[in-house]
């Protein structure tokens, strides 16, 4: 059990990355309250967050996962979830299990139902709390907003890459693009590092290859996939068939898509804008945040994106170095943008 977060040490260089997330991606004021749900494995990456609170004097409420329950957890415990309710601002600071997206819908329920200010930070490391999180979000909220007004207008998104990506993406407007920049405010909670635009897409069909890293549980298992990358074919937005070299991550990942009727189909669409990250390092966080496309299948965050249908699931893909065209505008070239 860990007693006192505060007596807990650590590493003085993730200090930056955690007043970022405190001071600059989350605004929180000294008159606020704050949730913080960490476990065992972040515990100092959140140690380093409650010192930069301490700085501020907010009130903060944290909690590790393994004093109150069992992982894989099937439910957020109800006590960290009445807790969350009444504060302003929240971080989620742990390692995915299996079978836990569930009670991680449970939390995002109570933090979209009362507009909490929600820094989501799953599978966070120190190595990304001294890349991602060490971004200009300015800039970074400045790159997606010049992205997010032109990807509004657009009727058709192509992305092509020289490992054999080849998808044309449909949009329609009554689908919402969403921007999480890393500057959070109560319309939708977000992702941090932040520092991506995304949507639910009307339709998609081509090729997707994703040699960048694949999400949830998984990402942490297989790590990189650039030596043995996963060619999705997708047609009206539903994969068709799969090929890997990874026999073992191929048959987990047709699994996954096949949890419930929805898990194979495209929920998001997404464009990365963290300018701070070059390269994958193989973990799902930090890597769907370079500049460039990646897609998830399941859950299409219906209560944002205005889709009408919904899904048990939710697996990120991501590829690298994508030139990109919003109608007949290029806007990336080999992973770098052109706007």
């Amino acid at each position: 059990m860990v007693k006192d977060i505060k007596a807990i040490s650590f590493d003085k260089e993730l200090i930056p990355g955690a007043y970022n997330a405190v001071n600059i991606c989350l605004k929180l004021r000294p008159e606020e309250r704050l949730t913080i749900i960490t476990d065992t494995e972040s515990v100092e990456i959140a140690a380093s967050i409650v010192a930069e609170v301490e700085k501020l004097g907010a009130e903060c409420h944290t909690f590790v996962l393994e004093d109150y329950v069992a992982r894989p957890m099937t439910d957020m415990p109800k006590e960290i979830l009445e807790d969350l309710a009444k504060s302003q601002v929240s971080i989620y600071a742990c390692f995915t299990q299996t079978g836990e997206l569930g009670s991680r819908i449970q939390m995002t329920d109570v933090v979209n139902k009362h507009k909490i200010r929600h820094g989501h930070m799953v599978n966070i490391t120190k190595e990304i709390m001294m890349q991602g999180m060490r971004a200009d979000f300015a800039l970074v909220d400045d790159m997606s907003t010049r992205l997010i007004e032109k990807a509004r207008k657009a009727k058709f998104i192509t992305c092509k890459t020289d490992a054999g990506t080849d998808i044309i993406a449909e949009f329609s407007p009554s689908l919402r693009w969403i921007k999480t920049s890393g500057i959070i405010n109560t319309d939708k909670w977000g992702n941090l590092p932040g520092g991506e635009i995304f949507t639910s897409p009307f339709n998609v069909n081509g090729v997707f290859v994703v040699d960048g890293v694949v999400g949830d549980y998984l990402c942490k298992k297989y790590g990189d996939l650039k030596d043995a990358p996963l060619s999705i074919h997708i047609k009206d937005s539903r994969i068709t068939r799969m090929e890997c070299n990874n026999q073992e991550l191929l048959e987990e990942f047709t699994a996954y898509t096949m949890t419930d009727e929805n898990s194979n189909r495209v929920g998001e669409f997404a464009i990365g804008t963290n300018l701070a990250v070059t390269k994958v390092i193989g973990n799902i966080l930090q890597d769907e945040k370079i500049p460039g496309i990646h897609i998830a299948f399941g859950h299409p965050y219906a209560q944002h994106t205005g889709a009408d249908w919904v899904s048990t699931t939710h697996i990120d893909c991501v590829g690298r170095d994508f030139d990109i065209w919003l109608d007949d505008e290029k806007v990336m070239e080999k992973g770098r943008f052109l706007i």
